[in-house]
């Protein structure tokens, strides 16, 4: 089979960190027979090393990259076709952009940027890019709900409610001491501190599910717990486009952790809700009838797994075809939205509720 793995598609891994180790490296053995490992970056040669024997066993010739020489072989390396940036927040937009200007597609992890301001003028420079043959590099947001099985279904279900009539999003978190993310320095240091991180997703989830885009937010925020960087609570009340209201309950840290959507219509409810089902974990989704019958479906998580199967199938399909459409869900444009409903809600907040 060795044979077959000098026909695979080559990526890099641009970070070292908790992600990078805990998600993409398993979620890339899992999906080995698909794309080849080749190299991994960090910013020191012993983390990058550290990070590469967690791959060895699926990816055997994967090489170590650090610095920035590292980062220049790396982008000059012509069969490494895509990269995926797993870094600090703050720095991923610039690096994303070296990477698609040097012809690499790139699937960047969320969030998005740290403002839409940033997003706007990423996505300038971006499409002032020269179409490279064969196509143009494709630019990916890493949030992996949109790939979930729990929220693909519960969106076509929501055709069977009749007209929406409220939305509940709640999110009591748990981000204690014992989470792995809690003293992550680029996380507090955001400019909405876990609030903007985390909270990418639960937009995400959002409007993947409702199918319309948030047009109007009033809300207010708070700063509950000093172990956490502010705002570690937020409450929102939103309109969508379609003219339904709905509101986000946010609190970074809870003792009793739960998060849900649930969309009330004239017909029938769907909630989707964040548990586990035979030491599985996942979503459990609720489906609400007319005739009052309630449909209960769990589906593990798999999300990340999901989004970077369709990044490699994308960048595989783009090589051969200019013309090809990369996937919508997880486009930047996406991720730069889901930022922009967190911007405002925050900004609102600032300016107590002002809509």
């Amino acid at each position: 089979m060795a044979g077959d793995g000098e026909l695979l598609p080559r990526i890099a891994v641009v970070g070292a960190g908790i992600f990078a180790r805990t998600q993409y490296i398993p979620r890339l053995r899992e999906i080995s027979h698909l794309v080849v490992l080749k190299a991994i970056w960090s910013r020191t040669q012993e983390s990058a090393e550290a990070a590469a024997e967690l791959a060895r066993d699926f990816a055997p010739g994967i090489e170590c990259k650090w610095g920035d020489a590292g980062l220049e072989e790396i982008m000059g390396d012509p069969s490494i076709l895509g990269v995926a940036v797993v870094l600090a927040g703050q720095v991923q937009v610039e690096l994303s952009l070296k990477m698609l200007k040097a012809g690499k597609h790139v699937i960047q992890e969320k969030p998005a940027s740290g403002s839409s301001t940033e997003a706007e003028t990423a996505l300038s420079v971006y499409n002032s890019f020269p179409n490279k043959l064969p196509c143009k590099p494709i630019w990916a947001v890493g949030e992996n709900y949109r790939f979930e099985p729990a929220f693909v279904e519960s969106s076509k279900l929501m055709d069977d409610i009749g007209d929406m009539m409220n939305i509940q999003v709640i999110v009591e978190g748990s981000m204690n001491s014992s989470n792995p993310y809690f003293n992550s320095s680029w996380r507090r240091n955001f400019v909405g501190g876990f609030i903007l991180d985390m909270g990418v997703h639960f937009i995400a989830g959002l409007r993947m599910l409702v199918g319309s885009e948030v047009a109007t937010v009033s809300s207010i925020s708070r700063h509950v717990d000093t172990d956490l960087p502010p705002p570690d609570n937020i409450c929102s009340l939103f309109q969508l486009e379609n003219g339904c209201a709905g509101v986000l309950v946010f609190a970074v840290k809870s003792r009793s952790p739960k998060i849900l959507w649930r969309v009330d219509g004239t017909k029938g409810t769907v909630q989707i809700e964040r548990g586990v089902d035979g030491g599985k974990h996942g979503y459990q989704v609720l489906f609400s009838n007319e005739s009052g019958e309630c449909q209960k479906t769990f589906y593990p998580f798999c999300g990340v797994h999901e989004e970077l199967k369709a990044f490699v199938h994308d960048m595989v399909q783009a090589s051969k075809d200019g013309d090809h459409k990369a996937e919508p869900r997880s486009s930047y444009v996406e991720g730069a939205r889901d930022v922009a409903v967190l911007e405002a809600m925050l900004e609102s907040s600032a300016k107590q509720g002002a809509m």
